[in-house]
């Protein structure tokens, strides 16, 4: 068994090559190639917190996978990762196990680059300006696959603490200086969204974080925070106008995503307002932005396809590569 920490992941992975997976991902769910069932949640009360255990099994890569991730908001103030996890990628001919990777990593890959692959088929060809709402553990790679997908001029971030709003910006000014997009800490969610073509929203929030109101015509947005049916980022104002609504599954945004089930469940929207999965798109079978005027939503919770691709994909380049520890 091939044991692969972050450091062993962020040499031989990068956010693009994330994007491609998780496009791989998508389509293979869509198509109907992939045994994923809905994962399994055990909320703490006593923790603020919730355990879930993610299966996938997909025939046509001959690999299943478990990824075990514990989402624990709390984690953030001291001085944790707010989703630790791990994934154990296991050989679909034989059965055994054959990697273990840091899953806080995996996880970050593949949870950014969704919103990557939602900006890179339905964001404007001519974004430039782009809002983050929330610096917690899954804000970075959700930045940087904003800025991967589309060539960003500046990106405000927002965040209720504006002294770790500050920080953020500061490092990730630092961390993603080579593509060359400014971020700049923004005093309120109004100022960071205002003028944005692509929007991000990564908070654990049950009441919305921005007025959908000042959301801009051709503006895409993803939201990617709320994985419970109370947790609601997104402002319904933002559903009404969006002229396209789209999922990573529908299936499991329905399961557990407040920030679909509330609107629907008091009216502001219908299944009729529903688009279709991000995968049916790039299979072609259903079609994306028409002009630069819709308003497009991706909501995103999260499909086991994407973990089991993406580590492949790593266990694959760091076997190439003679990255990682073997344990036996």
């Amino acid at each position: 068994m091939l044991l692969l920490s972050r450091e062993n992941i962020k040499q031989v992975f990068t956010m693009k090559d994330a994007i491609e997976a998780d496009k791989v991902a998508f389509q293979l769910f869509s198509e109907d190639k992939t045994d994923v069932p809905l994962r399994t949640q055990i909320v703490s009360e006593k923790q603020n917190g919730t355990f879930l255990f993610m299966p996938s099994y997909v025939p046509d890569l001959d690999a299943a996978s478990l990824k075990i991730i514990n989402i624990f908001p709390d984690n953030i103030d001291k001085g944790l990762s707010s989703a630790p996890a791990q994934v154990l990628l296991v050989d679909g001919k034989t059965g055994y196990v054959n990697a273990l990777l840091d899953g806080v990593t995996v996880t970050q890959f593949r949870t950014g680059a969704a919103s990557g692959v939602a900006f890179d088929v339905l964001g404007r060809k001519d974004a430039k300006k782009g809002a983050l709402i929330g610096t917690g553990g899954q804000a970075a790679t959700q930045l940087e696959a904003m800025i991967c997908a589309r060539d960003l001029e500046t990106v405000y971030v927002f965040d209720q603490n504006p002294e770790r709003t500050k920080e953020f910006s500061e490092q990730m000014n630092e961390e993603l200086k080579a593509y060359g997009t400014e971020i700049l800490p923004a005093a309120t969610s109004d100022e960071a969204i205002g003028d944005a073509d692509l929007i991000v929203t990564v908070t654990p929030a049950t009441s919305p974080v921005f007025d959908g109101s000042k959301v801009k015509a051709g503006a895409t947005v993803s939201c990617v925070g709320s994985y419970q049916p109370h947790m609601q980022e997104m402002d319904p104002v933002v559903l009404e106008r969006a002229s396209k609504i789209y999922f990573d599954s529908e299936e499991a945004v329905l399961s557990e995503a407040g920030d679909i089930l509330i609107p629907l469940e008091d009216g502001t929207i219908t299944k009729d307002d529903f688009t279709g999965d991000i995968g049916e798109v790039l299979m072609g079978k259903i079609g994306g932005r028409e002009n630069d005027e819709e308003i497009i939503v991706f909501k995103t919770v999260g499909i086991g396809a994407q973990d089991l691709v993406t580590a492949q994909k790593i266990y694959e380049r760091a076997l190439e590569e003679k990255i990682g520890t073997e344990w036996s």
